[in-house]
């Protein structure tokens, strides 16, 4: 495991995602941590106004190295298996990179209106428990 996936785990699009992740990943590359979970991100810095800007993906062995919203979904992209190269073409397209970013900051903007929200937090199989250190 080398990178922990903070989400918004009353989201459905959101769990929706992190479920197909899960499913691709095995909890190999991958480790999720709900923002709704206060505690754990507080030990790493993270406070609930820096999760109102989406999702972040943290690299667990340079925890300096952080990516936040679409960056974040990229890289997660870009990760998984030949992803690079559909990242790669996707950042190269003149305009497509700037039409994702403002589509993933509508989508974040209006999750629970457009996709609804969950009455319990989703929980990961594969959650970064407290005893992980960045």
């Amino acid at each position: 495991m080398n990178y922990y996936v903070i989400y918004d785990g009353n989201c459905n699009l959101c769990v929706t995602l992190v479920q197909l992740l899960e499913n691709l990943d095995q909890g190999n590359l991958f480790r999720y941590i709900p923002m709704q979970d206060q505690q754990s991100l507080q030990q790493w810095g993270i406070t609930p106004q820096d999760c109102e800007l989406g999702m972040i993906l943290i690299n667990a062995n340079a925890p300096e190295q952080r990516w936040q919203g679409s960056a974040a979904a990229e890289e997660i992209g870009r990760l998984l298996p030949f992803g690079s190269i559909f990242v790669d073409a996707y950042r190269a397209l003149p305009g497509v990179k700037w039409a994702g970013d403002r589509i993933y900051e509508q989508i974040r903007d209006n999750r629970y209106t457009l996709f609804g929200k969950r009455p319990h937090t989703y929980q990961s199989v594969y959650y970064a428990d407290n005893n992980c250190k960045l």
